[in-house]
């Protein structure tokens, strides 16, 4: 069995800041991943809607690291499990274990990628085109080649290598548009 994945809004950087979010359908899972800043609510609630997906029926909710513009509307999801570097929490249950190769389902598990934070994750899904790879290793599809907020470069640099060595065929940045990586992808 393999996964859908929707974009379910491009994030951007710049004058205005707003998280990449998207749904990932895995069987009866519905995962969201960064429910972030964006302009405002609608534009999450809205693109699920047109999936026929409420938010009460969200089961998983995925933040890649805390910085607010990923995290910001975690809440629309009361029903989620929320999952990020070290646990996953449900209602007020805090199940601590280590991020890297937790399945959230069986076509969706983690990684650890730190670089941008000590404690950035990566999501890999399994579809029928390939490998998807949700991540804030790459802003958008140009990188930035040096992330100016990278707590540790080196780090960073290395995680770009190993989530590409695994053959995605798609990379869902943070701040932007799905690419599929190629030589140009920065490293």
């Amino acid at each position: 069995m393999t996964a859908e994945v929707h974009v379910l809004f491009e994030g951007y950087v710049g004058d205005r800041t707003a998280s990449t979010v998207s749904l990932v359908l895995d069987g009866d899972q519905r995962i969201v991943i960064d429910p972030g800043m964006v302009p405002d609510q609608a534009a999450i609630l809205g693109p699920l809607a047109a999936l026929s997906v409420e938010p009460g029926t969200v089961t998983d909710v995925v933040l890649s690291h805390h910085h607010p513009d990923h995290t910001m509307n975690a809440g629309l999801f009361p029903a989620a499990r929320v999952h990020d570097h070290w646990a996953t929490y449900t209602g007020d249950l805090w199940e601590s274990r280590p991020a890297e190769g937790f399945r959230v389902s069986p076509s969706v598990s983690l990684l650890e990628t730190p670089g941008h934070t000590a404690q950035d994750l990566s999501t890999v899904v399994e579809t029928e085109e390939g490998l998807v790879a949700f991540t804030h290793l790459w802003w958008n599809e140009t990188g930035p080649s040096e992330d100016p907020l990278a707590e540790d470069p080196p780090a960073l640099h290395e995680q770009r290598v190993r989530v590409l060595g695994l053959g995605v065929v798609r990379v869902v940045p943070g701040h932007g548009a799905a690419f599929a990586p190629g030589p140009e992808t920065p490293r």
